[in-house]
């Protein structure tokens, strides 16, 4: 298989302590890396570096880790621009808005759906996200959800079924939960590598607790593994729930109780923040800090949605991470990559090491400081590693 050398790199970062400068970034200076279409080959100083098919130069530049998008929700049609709109001019948001998308996904083509994920997919990829998690949610019927999860499939290994967004209007919430809970499960789990709820007592629209267990313990039976929407609107037990069940990751976090950051730092459960969120709602940003200072585990994602954030680039969402959320630059670009990784349960992406997935993204700059230091400059290009025909 064909290698490429990219070399002239001003700054590497590996995510790999045993690299470079020792720090969580693991940065190499004037470094190089060689790979092929399948994983890294070799890591090191540039001046050591073997031979290989083709020679990339960076000439200068840093380099990253792709980005891991950990929290997206790209499958969907219609537009809430008008939403947005009036939460600048002081509406709050409550998750109403989601069922306007799910009627006009219900109504979509697949045709449709294709294209526009197609579309959403390559914005994402352009921008240097190399691993996206997709969610359903806007189909909340059975075929819709299946359908969705089928089309999710075609774009990442990371698909989610989110059947429990939120309780469709007209229809009864025990009704519904058994729905989603059985037939819904049934028909969507060969899809699905997780399952996921929006656990938010505080919104008439969301699940409580009780709810929230329901559905997420018979995902587990049926083999999907556990991701939580929790404590976004308000502090409740999305948080506790997800510890409880082993939860890969628990999204959102914006209101803790001394108890659930407590729980995050003696679990393995990742706190996935979405400031893209805040931004848009005008709601008060996660703190962070907070949660670094106690030991747990931080990923951000864009949680790129019609409704409350609608972004694809990690580079704004680093930007806010640093500006609003307490996170130093490269806890933020750790966030982004490899703790994005950890929220999938995955070590072969979010670091750049020997033997993982070759995905490197290029920063026009010479260091990763630059991701919040420029914000809105598009900064950041994926490596094809390969002569595309």
């Amino acid at each position: 298989m064909a290698t490429t050398l990219i070399t002239d790199i001003a700054e590497l970062v590996t995510n790999d302590p045993a690299q470079g400068d020792g720090s969580p970034l693991g940065v190499v200076h004037d470094a190089a890396v060689v790979a092929d279409d399948t994983a890294v080959r070799w890591v090191g100083r540039a001046a050591d570096a073997p031979a290989a098919d083709r020679v990339v130069h960076a000439t200068g530049r840093a380099v990253i880790p792709g980005f891991v998008d950990a929290h997206t929700h790209l499958l969907f049609a219609g537009d809430r621009s008008a939403e947005f709109a009036a939460r600048m001019a002081g509406d709050a948001y409550d998750g109403g808005g989601i069922a306007s998308t799910v009627t006009a996904t219900r109504a979509a083509s697949e045709d449709d759906l294709r294209t526009l994920l197609a579309r959403r997919v390559y914005e994402l990829r352009s921008q240097g996200t190399t691993t996206i998690e997709i969610k359903s949610g806007y189909g909340l019927d059975v075929v819709t959800e299946r359908r969705l999860l089928e089309l999710a499939g075609t774009a990442t290994e990371e698909t989610t079924f989110l059947g429990g967004h939120v309780v469709p209007p007209g229809v009864d919430r025990d009704d519904y939960v058994r729905l989603v809970a059985g037939e819904m499960l049934v028909a969507c789990a060969p899809f699905a590598r997780w399952i996921d709820v929006f656990c938010e007592p505080a919104s008439a629209h969301a699940f409580d607790g009780d709810e929230s267990r329901t559905i997420l313990q018979a995902g587990a039976a049926a083999g999907l593994e556990v991701r939580v929407h929790g404590n976004q609107l308000a502090a409740g037990p999305g948080v506790q729930l997800a510890v409880e069940l082993d939860a890969a990751s628990v999204d959102h976090c914006t209101y803790l109780t001394g108890a659930d950051v407590d729980a995050l730092a003696g679990s393995g459960t990742v706190a996935t923040l979405l400031p893209g969120v805040e931004f848009s709602t005008r709601s008060p940003y996660p703190d962070a800090r907070r949660l670094l200072d106690a030991g747990v585990t931080v990923a951000v994602a864009t949680d790129c949605n019609p409704g409350t954030s609608y972004t694809s680039s990690m580079s704004f969402v680093i930007a806010l991470a640093v500006r609003e959320m307490r996170m130093t630059a490269a806890e933020a670009l750790w966030s982004a990559t490899a703790g994005g990784a950890r929220s999938l349960r995955r070590s072969d992406i979010g670091r750049i090491a020997v033997g993982g997935r070759p995905h490197l993204t290029m920063l026009d700059a010479p260091s990763h400081a630059h991701l919040a230091y420029r914000p809105g400059v598009p900064l950041t290009r994926p490596i094809e590693l390969a002569e595309r025909g």
